[in-house]
This record gives C-alpha cells, sequence and structure tokens, in this order.
C-alpha cells in the first residue's frame, strides 16, 4: 500500500468497508476496482465523471456500476453453490430478487441477465411488479414468488402466467387469501402453485427488528396455519402446497440470528411435511447484510459475517434439520435484496460553496472598542495547549455576551460584525492548535460545533431519504485529493430550503463521526463527493421535496481490458416534469405566466420589447434541470 493509499485509508477507513470494489489510487483519486478482472488498475471516478462531462452528463448523477451487479449476483450464487457441495446438501439453490428493493428497468433488466446461469429469479410484492415480473424472459427453473396481500386480479394473473411456463407461486398472506385463491381457482379450472408464509418467533437484533419475530406484518401463526391446511385439503389443493416462506428479517446484523431463525423455519417445514403437506421448497426471506461501516460486527449498519459464511450457516443448519427429522432436503429459496444491489449504485454530487467557522484573520483593536472586544482579542495572548479549554470558555463568553448587548442596541451592527470576526480567528487557532496536537485535547467534542457547511448539489429526501428517515449511513467521501491530508471538517447540506435537508453522521477509520474531514474549495476545481452502497431503496423512496426530481441516472460497465464503457443514460427529470408529477399542467403555467406579462405590457409597467426576454427565461427554467446547473 502506498502512502496516499495508507493516509486515506487511516482517515476514511475505504479499505474496511470498500470490499476491494472502491479503492484509493496513487494519484489521490477514488478508483473503481472491477471485480470480474481483479488483475486490471481501478479506473478513476473523477476521470469517469470528466469524461461524462464531455458527453453533456452533469452531476448530480446516479452512477450505476453494472459490473459491481454482476459480481454480487455471482457471489451469492457460487457461495451456495460451494455451500452445498461441501456439506452434501441433497437440494439446490435457486435464489429471487425481491423488485421493490430496487424497480428500476436498467436494474432489474440487468439483475435478470446476469442471474440466467443460476435460475435466478424474481420477488413481487405487487400486482405492478408482477407485470414487471412477467415482462421477462425467466430460465426455466427460475421462481416468481408472489408476496403481499393479494385480490382476485392479482391471483388470476399469477396462476394464469403458468400456461406461459413460469413457475409463478403465490405465497398465502392469511386465511383470507385462501379463500380468494379457492374461489379463482373453481372460475379458471386452473391449479395454483402456493406457498404459505409462517411467522416465525425468533426476532432478530438491529435496526429492523420490527421486520421479525410475533409483530412482524406479514405471515401466520401455527394456529392460522392449521386452518390454511385443513381449507386446502378441503378443497382438495393441498397438493398445490410445494412451498414455505418464512422471513428471517431485514439486514440482520448477527449470523447467529440467521441460524436461530433458520432452525425455527426447519421445526415448521419437518411439522407441515408431517401433516402431509408436500413441499419442495424453504424460502427464507431476506436478511443478508452489507457492512456499510465495514465494523464486522453485529451492530446497526454492519454484519459480524460474510457472504460465504452466511450462505454456510444456512445450508448447514438446513441440512442437520431435515437429516434429523427424516425429511428430503428442500430447494433453498432466499431473497436477497439489498446484497444484491446495494453496492452497485453511488450518488455523485458537486459542493457549491461553503459555511466557514473561523477566519484567517482579524480586525486590529480601536481606541472606541467596547471593553469586552478587547478582552476577546486578548484571548490571542495566552492561546496554548494547555490552556484551550480556558481560551474557548473565555471567548465563547465574551462573543455571547457582546450578541446580547447587541440584541439590547449598547453596540451597533459593524461592532458586533468586527467581534464575531474575532472569535471566528480565534476559532481558527485553536484548530490550528488542536491539530498540530499529538493526542487528544480538552476541546475535541466542542470543536464539532464548528464543523463547516458544506452546501452541496442534491436532494437529501430525493436521493438518500432513508438517511434523512431512519439514520442510515451510507459511506460518503471526496472523490479527489485524497493524497493531501483534508484541513477542514465538515457537515453536508444539501440544496433544498429545509433543515432537514443535512448529513451528520459519516464512516470514518475510527468509528462513526458527526462531521466529516475535507479540502479547503479551490477557486476553479471542482470538488466532489460519493456516497456509496445506495442501490437499495434509495432510488425508489426519494419524494419531491421542494420540487428536486431524479437525478441523472448513468449505468457503466468495467471493460476487462481497463477504462468503462458507457451502457445507458436516463437524463434526470425537468422542472415541466415535475410539475406534472404534482397536478399542474406545464403549459397552463407558461400561458398563465404570458398572460401576466403582457397585462403587465398593457399597464404600462413592462415594456414590450422586454416580452421575449421574460417569456425566454420562463421556458429555459421549465424545460430546464431541477439542480443546480
Amino acid at each position: 500500500m502506498t502512502q496516499t493509499q495508507d493516509a486515506a485509508h487511516s482517515v476514511y477507513g475505504i479499505d474496511r468497508w470498500g470490499k476491494d470494489l472502491i479503492v484509493v489510487m496513487d494519484n489521490g483519486d477514488v478508483g473503481l476496482r472491477n471485480p470480474l478482472a481483479p488483475d486490471q488498475p481501478p479506473v478513476s471516478l473523477p476521470e469517469i465523471l470528466h469524461d461524462l462531462e464531455q458527453r453533456d452528463v452533469h452531476v448530480p448523477m446516479i452512477l450505476r456500476v453494472a459490473s459491481y451487479l454482476e459480481h454480487e449476483i455471482r457471489e451469492i450464487n457460487d457461495s451456495f453453490a460451494a455451500a452445498i457441495a461441501r456439506t452434501s446438501y441433497r437440494g439446490s439453490y435457486r435464489g429471487v430478487f425481491p423488485i421493490k428493493v430496487n424497480q428500476q428497468a436498467q436494474v432489474v433488466d440487468r439483475i435478470v441477465e446476469y442471474g440466467k446461469p443460476y435460475h435466478y429469479g424474481l420477488e413481487a410484492g405487487s400486482k405492478p411488479e408482477l407485470v414487471i415480473a412477467l415482462a421477462h424472459r425467466l430460465p426455466g427453473e427460475a421462481l416468481i414468488v408472489c408476496n403481499g396481500v393479494k385480490d382476485a386480479e392479482f391471483i388470476r394473473l399469477a396462476i394464469l402466467s403458468r400456461k406461459l411456463g413460469f413457475n409463478t407461486v403465490i405465497v398465502l398472506e392469511s386465511p383470507k387469501e385462501v379463500d380468494t385463491v379457492i374461489a379463482v381457482y373453481e372460475e379458471l379450472g386452473m391449479e395454483p402453485m402456493l406457498g404459505v408464509r409462517v411467522k416465525l418467533t425468533n426476532q432478530i437484533s438491529g435496526k429492523w427488528e420490527e421486520s421479525s419475530g410475533d409483530r412482524s406484518t406479514f405471515g401466520m401463526n401455527t394456529d392460522q396455519i392449521v386452518a390454511v391446511i385443513d381449507k386446502l385439503r378441503d378443497a382438495g389443493l393441498l397438493h398445490c402446497l410445494r412451498l414455505q416462506h418464512s422471513h428471517l428479517g431485514s439486514q440482520v446484523p448477527d449470523v447467529n440470528d440467521v441460524r436461530r431463525a433458520v432452525g425455527e423455519a426447519c421445526r415448521y417445514f419437518t411439522e407441515l411435511t408431517r401433516e402431509g403437506v408436500p413441499l419442495t421448497h424453504l424460502d427464507l426471506g431476506g436478511g443478508l447484510g452489507v457492512d456499510y461501516t465495514g465494523e464486522k460486527k453485529a451492530i446497526e449498519n454492519s454484519i459480524n459475517y460474510t457472504v460465504a459464511e452466511y450462505c454456510s450457516n444456512v445450508v448447514e443448519t438446513v441440512a442437520y434439520a431435515m437429516d434429523e427429522a427424516g425429511v428430503e432436503h428442500p430447494t433453498l429459496v432466499t431473497e436477497s435484496g439489498r446484497a444484491v444491489v446495494a453496492t452497485s449504485s453511488m450518488l455523485i454530487f458537486n459542493v457549491l460553496e461553503a459555511t466557514l467557522y473561523d477566519a484567517q484573520d482579524a480586525p486590529a483593536a480601536e481606541p472606541d472598542d467596547h471593553h469586552l472586544i478587547s478582552d476577546l482579542i486578548a484571548v490571542n495572548d495566552y492561546l496554548r495547549t494547555d490552556r484551550l479549554q480556558e481560551c474557548w470558555n473565555d471567548a465563547t463568553f465574551y462573543r455571547n455576551e457582546l450578541r446580547a448587548m447587541f440584541r439590547r442596541g449598547y453596540i451597533d451592527l459593524r461592532q458586533m460584525g468586527r467581534a464575531e470576526r474575532i472569535y471566528l480567528h480565534l476559532m481558527g487557532r485553536i484548530k490550528a492548535v488542536v491539530a498540530g496536537s499529538d493526542g487528544p485535547t480538552d476541546v475535541d467534542d466542542q470543536l464539532e460545533s464548528l464543523a463547516d457547511i458544506y452546501h452541496c448539489n442534491f436532494s437529501l429526501f430525493q436521493s438518500l431519504p432513508d438517511v434523512w428517515a431512519i439514520d442510515q449511513i451510507h459511506p460518503m467521501v471526496p472523490l479527489q485529493r485524497l493524497n493531501e491530508a483534508p484541513d477542514r471538517r465538515a457537515i453536508l447540506s444539501d440544496i433544498t430550503c429545509d433543515s432537514d435537508g443535512k448529513v451528520d453522521r459519516f464512516i470514518l477509520a475510527d468509528g462513526v463521526s458527526p462531521s466529516l474531514p475535507v479540502h479547503t474549495l479551490g477557486e476553479d476545481a471542482p470538488y466532489y463527493l460519493g456516497v456509496f452502497f445506495i442501490g437499495a431503496y434509495q432510488e425508489t423512496l426519494g419524494d419531491l421535496h421542494n420540487l428536486f426530481g431524479d437525478t441523472n441516472v448513468v449505468t457503466i460497465d468495467l471493460k476487462p481490458g481497463g477504462g468503462f464503457e458507457l451502457l445507458h443514460e436516463q437524463e434526470g427529470d425537468t422542472i415541466s416534469e415535475v410539475l406534472a408529477y404534482v397536478e399542474f399542467d406545464p403549459t397552463d403555467c407558461v400561458a398563465a405566466f404570458r398572460k401576466m406579462v403582457d397585462e403587465a405590457i398593457a399597464g404600462g409597467g413592462l415594456k414590450a420589447k422586454d416580452r421575449r426576454t421574460l417569456m425566454a427565461a420562463y421556458r429555459d427554467s421549465i424545460n430546464g434541470y431541477t439542480y443546480y446547473e
């Protein structure tokens, strides 16, 4: 590892969370390494952005890397295959991708393409998602697993799709749903392929604990399952029940929770078999997590296992349970979504400007200064390492007293302005002393309140909704100058006019921090930041806060011989498009504005020659990108 890489890793921890996909290059750029051609040098992410800029594709953008998607699908399927071979498991693995995790066509299409060698299928939790699934030519043994609440129309389409050769499984979520299935079966005269969702009692730990256990939303308890078996037997359809669905939980942080939940699912499977249910498939739902922080611990935003360990634990637990019960090994199914797509997408944006909470210089003392200003200036005289806390206390006290005097009218605007700059200069000097210290100081925690604000060209609510809504943490780093020591710390503010539109939790090498180490902005060169592993949910959950729409989306492939290929470009929303989303007709808006312009001309408040300029400006805006250009 070079000195540049070592320094960057010691600050940002990229080597811990980057999965050897995101790396630091010798020139200080963030690089993308191709996992399908690991011997090739990484491709500079800033150079990719420069190339896209030349093609008139600008930030903010979501950059999808198809190579990463293909790699994750390979890893999960190959890891299950290895575990099955090592354990002498007598069944196979047939994974499905939950469309809800990322419904974008470019993502789903490529998952189907890359999953074909593995008979990889899709999970649909709604009628629209089933429509998406049925528009894809899936391989012969691939499954379409239908979860969620289903009406007769949903069930009818699922049953009829089997005429085309689809292995469409209707997972029964409630006893009432059984009645609907029976009614549609009698209407069509065609048998369904059924599953039953069993609610496990084992509850996982972590952020998503409520997705498991007795209080989880979907699935049936033991009493309801018995009722379903009896209903299906009475209707002559028990032989159609081939799959047991038992969701382990979402983003399971602890691999021992995986073992416990799988063990409980196996107990239900063996008991249902004894009841005469001819089960052939065991669907263990989601749960395979992503180590966002790289800490490799059973904590929020991290996991204490690898993909290979997860697969081994699942296969070994099922094999042991089935052998003990004398039951044939079922086909294993998982619905891994986050682990498949999270790494494949990143959000990239530029910093527009910065609000700095220090100053390089300060005004000199003046004869008519209030004595508190003189006292504030005097703090400079005893500012040293062993008196940092004292200097902090004194400077803050004097500044706050001066603010109180300004509010009461005892000092004027210019005096208050001078006081503020003197204070910021003192804070800058304190920061410099702390930066030059060998170890921790008395004011390290207090300095976090003086982190700069870097104003960035993105919408938190549109592109990173989980960061705002549930305190999800994604790795964020500058994309350039990582061969330079960062000389500032900042929180990130988005382009919306909302105080919640900020990011103030960051993954660093030494843990989670309330500020991000950054570099002083240059006069001309753009400063880019990247947010990584956002492929799961973030692209589909965003809202139109301040009517900032979808960003530009670019899909690339890392070529085996180096470099990249542009596979697809989707332009971000224009203002006219987002207006239509919220029921405004852009044509009506133009007409209304034109009418006001004409009325202003008729009233003499506007010259006729200005009409063209005003209308052109309005049309340019309504047809333009919603973000800063």
